[in-house]
């Protein structure tokens, strides 16, 4: 038995997983527990306290506490930087083991977890904690008659509502900043994915994080969810989801005046050019709708066409899409894993049926997967349809292995139809013509535009959505930072 192995059954051994409030594990007050499966198998792996409002109560009062007297808020920036490093590192040091959780916990393939989430979370915290030591708190005003500046500092407590499909990746992308900026933070994992940020918790404790800073309530978003987005003792608020459920939640801090940052879904588009390389692109976009079961909000799942390669390319993409080994996430070989859970399963095939009740051609079926000795897992098979732009398939956030392909003639025609969706978090552009490219990418209407590429993620670059895609600010820049800080102007008349 690997080490990795092994911390992961000793890890889900706990007959009851209990929250991290105020630097102590406790349990649910009302003594509820609710069933973590492992979506690969549809068995219960874990039983985790059912936290609500009385829970959160607590969370945000021991935030609150940790935010006036543990020190991490006044402490010089360079020490809390050492404390967040050293919660990176141990991060790094745990990869296998946090993968692998991660895989259970969502049902992706452990290589998946280990290559991208983990050390991407880990490098999320190093950004923030280095660009926090070299951002100057102060800064003078250059106002006649006045000696004035402006001090940043942390708000106080920050919430965190975050989803089941990178439940650790956005944990890390989340509550890094915030803690840099000296924030104490709450955080409400979804109930499908709860195990990889309870470990994050621990690591946290183990890393020397103050008692208090980070918190961790675990139920579900009627209850928990609900209470801390409505929360009075909350300063700042981000949530990670659906737009409706988005819309909720700012409405609920809206009645408290607490400044929310939305990050929602989307409904991405590629743009393909007649001058590409067809098979490599063809290739590249049928791994980003299989990464990860097709559940990310900002891949491409419209493929808008050039009429002259419109052929050439669903004739590679099918080739490979047919080819992907799905599997459960822990064997070797798996390429794409289950989707999260029977409910999502369904979602995705219902709109299949609505899509083709309205006039969809599956260019490559989809449906339902059996994968031998895993009958019970939420498995799925990659779908290519084709049809009006106006069909629900190619107008709504499935969030499963699913493109609608549609042809195009001219550039404008591209730009006009990828512009209708509602939302706005990420297109592409493919094409060999490096000014077409740049001018379309700058013609479509969304947080980002990436060019003969699809889902990139780099520190230093924004990322985040307009429209039904999110407000408030993004992630990975460094504006993100300044967002965790409340800005103080002092005057003094000469």
């Amino acid at each position: 038995m690997s080490t990795s192995t092994s911390s992961v059954k000793e890890f889900l051994s706990a007959d009851v997983h209990r929250m991290f409030i105020g630097g102590a594990w406790v349990e649910a007050k009302g003594g509820k527990a609710f069933e973590v499966r492992d979506p690969g198998e549809g068995k219960v792996i874990a039983r985790v306290s059912e936290g609500g409002a009385v829970d959160v109560d607590r969370a945000v009062e021991a935030a609150r506490k940790a935010f006036r007297t543990s020190g991490w808020a006044t402490m010089p920036a360079n020490d809390r930087a050492v404390i967040i490093h050293r919660l990176a590192d141990l991060i790094d040091k745990n990869a296998a083991t946090i993968a692998q959780l991660e895989s259970l916990d969502v049902g992706k393939p452990v290589p998946q977890a280990a290559a991208f989430d983990v050390p991407h979370a880990a490098k999320t915290l190093r950004y923030y904690a280095d660009l926090s030591v070299h951002t100057r708190r102060r800064e003078p005003i250059a106002v006649s008659g006045f000696d004035a500046r402006t001090v940043r500092f942390p708000y106080g407590v920050c919430a965190f509502i975050f989803p089941w499909n990178f439940p650790f990746l956005l944990v890390g992308w989340g509550v890094a900043p915030a803690l840099a900026a000296g924030n104490t933070v709450v955080i409400k994992p979804a109930e499908d994915t709860p195990l990889s940020t309870l470990y994050f918790a621990k690591l946290a404790e183990e890393a020397g994080v103050p008692k208090g800073v980070i918190n961790v309530v675990t139920g579900f978003g009627e209850a928990a969810g609900a209470a801390l987005s409505g929360h009075k003792g909350v300063n700042r608020m981000s949530f990670t989801g659906s737009p409706e459920v988005g819309k909720m939640v700012a409405e609920a801090c809206g009645r408290n005046l607490v400044p929310v940052k939305l990050e929602l879904g989307g409904k991405g588009a590629a743009v393909l050019f007649e001058d590409i390389d067809v098979d490599a692109a063809a290739t590249a976009l049928a791994g980003a709708i299989t990464l990860n079961s097709g559940q990310v909000c900002c891949t491409a799942t419209r493929w808008f066409v050039h009429e002259k390669i419109m052929d050439r390319l669903v004739n590679k993409a099918t080739s490979v899409l047919k080819g992907i080994q799905i599997g459960h996430g822990s064997d070797a070989a798996t390429q794409m894993g289950p989707v999260v859970s029977e409910k999502q399963r369904k979602r995705i095939l219902n709109y299949l049926e609505k899509g083709e009740k309205e006039g969809a051609k599956f260019l490559l079926e989809g449906g339902k997967a059996s994968v031998k000795g895993h009958e019970g897992g939420f498995y799925v098979k990659p779908a290519l349809l084709a049809g009006s732009p106006d069909n629900v398939c190619a107008r709504d956030e499935i969030f499963g292995p699913v493109a609608f392909v549609m042809p195009f003639k001219k550039e404008d025609e591209a730009v006009e139809l990828v512009n209708r969706s509602s939302y706005g978090l990420a297109n592409s552009v493919w094409s060999a013509d490096l000014d077409r490219a740049n001018r379309v990418a700058e013609a479509m209407v969304a947080g980002n535009s990436w060019i003969n590429a699809h889902n990139l993620f780099a520190h230093g670059i924004p990322y985040g959505g307009c429209n039904l895609s999110g407000c408030g600010g993004g992630v990975l820049g460094p504006d993100t930072l300044n967002d965790y800080f409340r800005p103080q102007s002092i005057v003094r008349p000469l």
